[in-house]
């Protein structure tokens, strides 16, 4: 797919999917001083951005070690990120984060919650079909990582005022635009691959 910034920016920010990190977040952040957990969710935001661009400048050298093709990435994306919008619209039961009476640190909030599998993937997938654009993926990641960082400070006072029922329905609502983001990728990949075959 031919991403800009803005359609690469809201790809990214559906995929590591703030509204759905907030009860995450909430329950890992339980037993952290109400005056402390904005700058734990700085750091945690933080982390996972750093690794996530690591990953967009490191992306074209891990395809060539691993042997793969922009075209299985494309593919595979596609499937990842069908199962994770699986899960936003239809969320398993019992999915929430173990407590734990510590301060989180990197697991799980940075990471899986914010920089998790889906969201590697598409950063390397970004790199690897237009790297001539790549400051345009890191202005992308940025803006992303910023939109995590106020939706999950602010999310006490989201839910207070918004109600969960109306954060569920956001919530499953990006699933759905996710899930056609990722059909659309599986089959401009298949349509890719048919014409492969058919001049071989």
């Amino acid at each position: 797919m031919n991403y800009t910034f803005v359609s690469a920016t809201i790809l990214l920010i559906l995929i590591t999917d703030p509204i759905g990190n907030i009860p995450i977040f909430a329950n890992a952040l339980k037993h952290v001083a109400p005056e402390r957990r904005a700058r734990v969710i700085l750091r945690e935001v933080m982390i996972a951005f750093l690794l996530l661009l690591t990953f967009m400048f490191i992306g074209e050298t891990f395809l060539r070690v691993m042997s793969l093709s922009q075209l299985s990435l494309q593919i595979g994306g596609g499937v990842i990120l069908f199962l994770i919008a699986l899960r936003m619209i239809f969320p398993p039961p019992g999915t929430d984060t173990p407590e734990s009476f510590t301060e989180p640190l990197i697991v799980p909030l940075a990471i899986p919650a914010i920089a998790g599998p889906s969201a590697l993937a598409t950063v390397l997938l970004l790199v690897a079909q237009a790297p001539e654009k790549r400051l345009e993926w890191i202005a992308a990641l940025c803006v992303t990582m910023t939109v995590s960082a106020a939706v999950l400070v602010l999310a006490e006072h989201i839910q207070r005022v918004a109600g969960d029922r109306f954060v569920v329905a956001l919530e499953r609502l990006m699933g759905l635009v996710l899930v056609a983001v990722s059909v659309e990728m599986m089959l401009r990949g298949i349509r890719i691959f048919i014409k492969q075959l058919a001049t071989n």
